[in-house]
């Protein structure tokens, strides 16, 4: 674990080690880039506390998040990356065509071009044997890949905006039941009209009000949701394939300056669809448009959950983080 940076300035610096950071590091590292990699907690972001991913390309078996961070973090440094952990960047200046960063003690670092991957911060459910099961059973965020898994089975769904009434409608195309538990009484305050008249009119759908999950139950996967009825004492089990959280996530994204634009919920605004946005011209001075994983800023670039639009999903972070090293590529040739 490293705390300082051993130069003053890199061809691309990294903020935040998970999957998009850290294919990133891998891929800039290893076509000849002077990488630097910061990550403030642990490696692996939300990805690496999953106890097991089923659905990532080339493990038929599935595999921990710990283990594929501990095998990209290998990678990354292997081919020449530094890394520093646990360090936090702390703000962000311009002088084109340099980004100042200054680190939590106090460093100054000096690169040609910053890739941010912070990502989000998903608020966890606290309840006993959730931790042991996310990932394996349990799932933070969009649902769609593991819909396939959930065939013909009965999933559970925690939150009552409209992403939880999204993934309850696309679940119910393949589970034989999908349950959606909120501590509220109905789902009329918090989502919209048009989500609640298309889960009231599916038959598969059912909403239990005034509810929680009081401990989930399972082996190597999930095999029970143990409810909580009217918020008290009285309980019972339900044997279920899948349990999907959404109560809300939070991108990592307020250490970073006003120039670089954000959406209206605090995700990294990138490429062309920017020039529609009132501030754009007034921070945009070059004359082309911005690369597709470009920032307001020149040479500045978000992958991962953190940019506007993102999929969450690991391989589309990985995706995106290796994508963003060719446009460091491209931008580095222009300075």
């Amino acid at each position: 674990m490293n705390h300082q940076a051993q130069s003053a300035l890199y061809d691309v610096v990294i903020v935040g080690a998970g999957p998009a950071g850290l294919a990133a590091a891998v891929y800039a590292a290893s076509e000849g880039l002077k990488t630097l990699l910061v990550e403030k907690r642990a490696p692996g972001g939300q990805a690496g506390t999953s106890s097991r991913i089923e659905n990532y390309l080339g493990f038929p078996n599935g595999l921990s998040g710990s283990e594929l961070t501990r095998r990209a973090i290998t990678q990354a440094t292997r081919f020449g990356t530094e890394f520093l952990s646990p360090q936090e960047v702390k703000s962000i200046s311009f002088q084109y065509p340099y980004k100042i960063l200054t680190l939590g003690d106090g460093a100054v670092i000096n690169t040609r071009s910053l890739l941010i991957t912070t990502g989000v911060n998903y608020r966890h459910l606290e309840t006993d044997g959730i931790e042991k099961l996310t990932g394996a059973g349990v799932y933070y965020g969009a649902a769609n890949t593991e819909a396939q898994f959930c065939k013909d089975k009965a999933v559970f769904i925690v939150g009552g905006g409209n992403s939880a009434g999204q993934a309850a409608m696309y679940l119910s195309k393949f589970a034989s039941k999908v349950i959606i538990l909120i501590r509220k009484e109905s789902l009329h305050s918090t989502m919209s009209s048009y989500l609640i008249d298309q889960i009231e009119g599916t038959a598969n759908i059912e909403v239990w009000g005034n509810t929680q999950v009081k401990e989930v139950i399972g082996g190597d996967s999930l095999e029970k949701v143990v409810v909580q009825f009217n918020l008290k004492q009285n309980c019972e089990g339900f044997e279920a394939a899948a349990l999907f959280v959404f109560i809300g996530a939070q991108p990592v994204s307020t250490w970073l300056p006003d120039d670089v634009i954000k959406d209206n919920k605090g995700f990294v605004s990138t490429g062309r669809e920017m020039s529609s946005l009132k501030d754009f011209k007034k921070i945009w001075k070059l004359e082309r448009e911005p690369y597709l994983l470009e920032t307001s800023i020149p040479g500045v670039f978000a992958a991962g959950d953190v940019r506007s639009g993102a999929m969450n999903r690991v391989a589309s972070a990985v995706g995106e983080g290796a994508m963003a090293i060719s446009f460091v590529h491209k931008y580095l040739a222009e300075i």
